[in-house]
């Protein structure tokens, strides 16, 4: 990331020649070394930390004026904090990659003429000025290290940088994501939205696994576009191919998943199943049960009484320790139902959207990024009167 960048953005080369200490962190650029005094006008080093806005892969822009600086306020040579930095405490964490450079403030400097900086090397030039010119006068210290750092974080696993989450000041929360391997078993309706939600994910890798074809049907009831090209094409072909230039780490199998598939699964660290078949939901339980990965269960129920439709959907969670007792309670079908009108194919993307959503925000409570406040194994939403109830270990 750090050659990239470089090379294709002359502000940022120029902080580098300059002899600043550049490095980057998710979408952040951050340049340590900064010198300092306290109010004690002792001499400190904090790091600046400003936004990247990616406009393609290679080049980025400011986000605005502002700055982020890992440090104590800032003060003159008299010990009274520097005038016109406008801003205040705020709380930034960055990756864990970044753990020696801890945000603990924002400031707010404009430009006199234009009230804009021309590009990073202007924005950066102008802070540390302010920042760190009494340090330098009672200290001759500098802020032109040369050091670089050269990787700060771990490669991505999108193609695309994820500027949202920078933006949005969640990249401490994202990355409780990074190690996690995801099992989708199943492509219809509702488990191509799971994919979908997980595909703009950080997790490491998806598998995902389908043996069924993409026929018209299936367009009206998944997300994304439609190619004439693509129909007739198995699920996992289809799904491969749109997905392919936004991640990395997407496998996607035509493959039907039972006990004899211990193999497929190894490594997998969570589970969604996304079957429709109470039978071959049961091989799958058996698999993932024997392997001890945790896993979500969804479902859907739709029955119609010479009026419009209602029915529940549904999401259950085995975790690896009490999902035997899951099993035992039955809130799952292992059987098959052939009355169920969500069998014929009613085109219903968005129930399917809305019961991949609440798994998959049951997962990512699961994950810690957010929060909960009660711990549902199992969550019935009725649509007809757009009501929830749920079970949990207190229960």
């Amino acid at each position: 990331m750090f050659q990239r960048l470089v090379s294709h953005n002359d502000d940022i080369k120029r902080l580098v020649e300059r002899g600043y200490a550049v490095g980057f962190d998710s979408s952040y650029l951050v340049i340590r070394d900064i010198p300092y005094l306290d109010t004690n006008r002792e001499l400190r080093v904090g790091a600046i930390v400003a936004k990247l806005v990616f406009v393609d892969a290679d080049k980025v822009v400011q986000d605005d004026h502002q700055v982020y600086f890992a440090g104590a306020i800032p003060c003159n040579m008299d010990g009274v904090p520097i005038p016109n930095l406008a801003g205040g405490r705020v709380s930034l964490p960055l990756s864990a990659d970044c753990p020696d450079v801890v945000v603990e403030r924002s400031f707010s400097n404009k430009p006199r003429i234009g009230g804009k900086f021309a590009d990073f090397y202007e924005k950066i030039e102008s802070y540390v000025g302010i920042i760190f010119g009494p340090a330098m006068q009672l200290y001759d210290a500098s802020p032109y290290t040369f050091r670089t750092v050269e990787r700060v974080g771990a490669d991505s696993v999108f193609k695309l940088n994820d500027t949202l989450t920078s933006r949005a000041g969640i990249v401490d929360l994202s990355s409780r994501f990074r190690d996690d391997v995801i099992a989708i078993i199943g492509l219809g309706g509702t488990g191509a939205y799971i994919l979908d939600m997980l595909a703009k994910t950080p997790v490491r890798e998806i598998r995902a696994f389908d043996l069924d074809r993409y026929y018209v049907h299936n367009a009206f009831r998944s997300p994304g576009r439609l190619q004439e090209d693509e129909l007739g094409k198995s699920k996992a072909e289809v799904y491969a191919a749109r997905y392919e230039n936004f991640r990395h780490g997407l496998s996607t199998r035509p493959k039907f998943i039972d006990n004899s598939c211990e193999s497929d699964l190894q490594g997998v660290t969570f589970a969604f199943v996304c079957v429709d078949k109470g039978s071959s939901r049961a091989g799958i339980i058996e698999v993932l049960r024997s392997l001890r990965i945790p896993f979500i269960d969804v479902g859907m129920g739709l029955h119609r009484e010479g009026g419009p439709l209602n029915g529940m959907m549904r999401i259950t969670y085995f975790s690896a320790e009490t999902g035997q007792r899951v099993v035992e309670k039955g809130l799952v079908e292992v059987a098959d139902r052939p009355d169920d009108l969500y069998r014929s194919n009613i085109q219903i993307s968005e129930l399917n959207a809305l019961n991949a959503s609440l798994a998959v925000i049951r997962y990512k409570q699961l994950r810690g990024f957010y929060a909960e406040k009660s711990p549902y194994y199992h969550l019935l939403f009725e649509i007809g009167d757009l009501m929830s109830v749920g079970e949990t270990d207190e229960d």
